[in-house]
């Protein structure tokens, strides 16, 4: 019987390599080398440089924004709630999964770090960022959040937003947040997860190398982001396929977006959360 236990206990150990293998091919090589690519080539035509859900408060936030700003108010609300945690002028910041550049943009330019550096492993988000983010003090490199291209306490925070999710070894990646962030350093964090994983989550962060200083649920305020952004999801669907197939693409779409939406009400299928770390 001892026998029979340990090979149960080998085949759960493979069966859980093959997983975790599986999870990393379909992020590396179906998320980040193909979809994301392919959206970066479809939405850089359309200066579309948030890819996040979007964020409002109630009573709204109002956070004070230029022209060019405004029609992006509600993923650059989601932003500026998760870097407000900590007072980041005159810090050397990190972004991983930065996307399309739009949250360092803003971030560099109002909250005024002394560097900030978005990182992503699209290459092509990374050549989009180039070229349209153009900011004293502001750069983009491609590479691996799990295997982050920088030394050691390099960074006095981190920032990572709607990304993890996505992430085949999460707990690799906490690791490195904790390896190039310097003592006393913050990671600031939003992401969202499905209620089933929600313990494995809440486990994966408990054993991070730093310390929750603070954290809530904030599917109520991504949901109303959501509400007061239907007219950008419009412009993404159109902008992702063509015109011959946007009438059954827009209702497509929009039935996602809904059922994201409707995932995110309490007692749903999905919860949406924000935490600010430090390290020790």
């Amino acid at each position: 019987m001892a026998l029979q236990g340990q090979e149960r206990d080998v085949r759960r150990q493979l069966l859980r390599k093959v997983n975790e293998k599986y999870a990393q091919y379909v992020h590396e090589y179906i998320y980040q080398r193909f979809l994301y690519r392919y959206l970066t080539r479809r939405l850089a035509a359309n200066d579309i440089v948030f890819l996040n859900y979007g964020y409002e408060e109630d009573p709204p936030m109002g956070v004070p924004l230029s022209p060019p700003d405004e029609p992006n108010r509600f993923p650059i609300q989601l932003y500026h709630r998760t870097a407000a945690q900590v007072d980041l002028r005159g810090k050397h910041v990190l972004e991983v999964g930065c996307g399309h550049g739009g949250g360092a943009s803003y971030l560099m330019r109002t909250f005024h770090p002394a560097s900030y550096t978005g990182l992503d492993l699209n290459s092509d988000g990374i050549e989009f960022c180039r070229e349209r983010h153009n900011v004293a003090g502001l750069e983009f490199v491609q590479g691996d959040a799990e295997n982050l291209p920088f030394p050691d306490e390099s960074f006095d925070a981190v920032i990572n937003i709607e990304s993890s999710h996505l992430y085949a070894r999460f707990p690799r990646f906490l690791t490195e947040v904790a390896r190039v962030l310097r003592p006393n350093g913050h990671f600031l964090y939003a992401d969202f997860r499905l209620t089933e994983g929600l313990a494995a989550w809440d486990a994966q962060l408990a054993d991070a190398p730093m310390r929750i200083l603070s954290q809530r649920v904030i599917s109520p305020e991504v949901m109303r982001g959501m509400e007061k952004n239907s007219q950008w999801w419009m412009t993404v669907v159109n902008a992702l396929v063509p015109s011959f197939a946007r009438r059954f693409a827009l209702t497509r779409g929009y039935r996602f977006v809904w059922k994201t939406y409707e995932d995110l009400r309490d007692g749903g299928l999905t919860q949406y959360r924000m935490y600010c770390f430090a390290k020790a």
